[in-house]
C-alpha cells in the first residue's frame, strides 16, 4: 500500500481539528473496508497512521480512490481471505447503509423487498466485518452507519450487532450518534461504533466534542463558488416540477420537497441520490432558476481538501460524496482513539511492545484530553 505518498491539504474551515496525537515509533496500521473514495483513510492518515489494505467493490469509487492514494482497493470483501490481509491495529469501515436507512427501508418496503439483515446483498455485509475481526483480532475498530441503525426493526438489528461485537468477539464497545453540523455546513447524523480489545483503552476513549473553534460554525458561504457552469442550473421543466411537488405535499400536510439553502445557513444531508435532481440542496440564484451544488462543492461539504481529485462523471461524483463519511468527524474520532491508545500504553502492530505506544505530550494530545465530554456517553459493553 501507500504507493503514492500524497499529503492532502486540509479545508480551512475545520483547521481547528488538525491537532494530532504524537506517538513514538510512528502511528498505527489500519485497514479501510467498504472504502468508498477514502474518507476514513484521509482522516486516519492525517493522524500519522498507515493504511495497509483497502477494499471497495464499486469500480467508479475504486477509480477515484486510486487517483488520490495510488492504490487500487481489493474488490468484493466476501472474496477476501482474512489471512491475506497484512497485520493491522484498527479496522475502519462504513458498511453499506441502504439496508438500514429510513429512506432505504421505505423504498424497499414499497417495492416489497427485504431490508436489514434480510437484504442478502447489503445487510449481511456486517458479518464480513465480524469475520475479519474474529480471524485477525485487531486492537480496535471504528464503524460508521446511518443513525436509523439503532432503531431498525425495533432495535433488534442493533442488538445483533452489539452482541456480535461485544459478547461474541469480546470487544469493549461504545457508540454515539454524531452530527457533523458543527464542523461542516450540513445536518448529517451518523452513528459511530468504536471498540477496543483492551479495557483500559476502552475506558480512556471518549467520543469527541464536535465544536468549532471559530466564532461561528462553518456555513454554506464557506463552500460555495462565486461562479459556476450554467449546466448546474435547473431547467424550467425540472424547477416547475419540484415546485409543484412541494406544493402538493404542503397541502397534504407533509414536509416533502426541495430544500433551498442560504449562504448563512447549513444544508440538509447530502445523499447518494443527489445526482437525480439535486432537490435536497438547491442554491438560490437571483432572477434565475436555482442551481444544484457542483461536485467540488459537494467535496467541500463532506470535508474533502481542495486537492482531492475528482476523476469521474458528475453523476458518479455525486453518488460518491453522498455515500462518504464526513472527513472531519472521522478525523476527530481518530484523534481520540490514538489518545486512548497512548494513555493506556497499548502497543501496535508496528511496535510489538507497549513502550512504543507511550505518548509524547503535545498541544494536540492535551487539547484532545481536555476537550472530552463526560455526559451523554453510552457504554454498551
Amino acid at each position: 500500500m501507500n504507493k503514492l505518498k500524497k499529503k492532502h491539504s486540509q479545508p480551512a474551515f475545520f483547521s481547528d481539528l488538525n491537532t494530532t496525537v504524537s506517538m513514538k515509533n510512528g502511528g498505527l496500521r489500519f485497514i479501510d473496508l467498504f472504502a468508498g473514495i477514502g474518507g476514513f483513510r484521509l482522516a486516519f492518515e492525517s493522524q500519522g497512521n498507515e493504511c495497509v489494505f483497502s477494499s471497495e467493490w464499486d469500480k467508479f469509487a475504486r477509480k477515484t480512490y486510486e487517483a488520490n492514494f495510488g492504490d487500487v482497493p481489493a474488490g468484493d470483501i466476501r472474496e477476501v481471505n482474512a489471512a491475506d490481509i497484512p497485520d493491522f491495529d484498527i479496522l475502519c469501515g462504513g458498511f453499506p447503509c441502504q439496508a438500514f436507512s429510513i429512506a432505504g427501508v421505505s423504498k424497499k418496503n414499497a417495492l416489497g423487498r427485504a431490508h436489514g439483515f434480510l437484504d442478502e446483498t447489503q445487510g449481511t455485509l456486517f458479518f464480513e466485518v465480524a469475520r475479519i475481526l474474529k480471524e485477525r483480532r485487531p486492537q480496535a475498530f471504528v464503524l460508521e452507519n446511518v443513525k436509523n441503525l439503532v432503531y431498525h426493526d425495533g432495535g433488534r438489528t442493533f442488538e445483533i450487532i452489539r452482541r456480535t461485537l461485544s459478547d461474541e468477539l469480546g470487544y469493549h464497545m461504545d457508540y454515539r450518534i454524531l452530527n457533523a453540523a458543527d464542523v461542516l455546513p450540513q445536518n448529517r447524523e451518523r452513528i459511530f461504533l468504536v471498540g477496543f480489545q483492551n479495557k483500559d483503552a476502552a475506558r480512556a476513549f471518549q467520543f469527541p466534542q464536535l465544536k468549532s473553534s471559530r466564532k461561528q460554525p462553518p456555513r454554506m458561504a464557506d463552500i460555495l463558488d462565486k461562479k459556476t457552469d450554467p449546466r448546474y442550473h435547473l431547467s424550467d421543466r425540472l424547477w416547475n416540477y419540484l415546485q409543484a411537488y412541494k406544493e402538493k405535499h404542503r397541502k397534504a400536510g407533509h414536509g416533502f420537497g426541495f430544500g433551498m439553502i442560504e449562504p448563512g445557513g447549513i444544508a440538509r444531508t447530502l445523499s447518494a441520490r443527489y445526482y437525480k435532481d439535486g432537490s435536497e440542496i438547491l442554491v438560490p440564484i437571483k432572477g434565475r432558476n436555482p442551481r444544484r451544488l457542483t461536485p467540488r462543492e459537494c467535496a467541500r461539504l463532506m470535508g474533502y481538501p481542495e486537492d482531492f481529485q475528482i476523476v469521474v462523471s458528475d453523476t458518479q461524483a455525486y453518488k460518491q460524496f453522498g455515500n462518504s463519511v464526513a472527513v472531519p468527524v472521522v478525523h476527530a474520532i481518530a484523534r481520540q482513539m490514538l489518545t486512548a491508545f497512548a494513555e493506556s500504553g497499548v502497543g501496535g502492530a508496528k511496535s510489538g511492545s507497549k513502550k512504543a505506544m507511550q505518548p509524547q505530550t503535545s498541544a494536540g494530545s492535551r487539547a484532545a484530553r481536555s476537550g472530552r465530554k463526560s455526559s451523554g456517553r453510552r457504554r454498551v459493553a
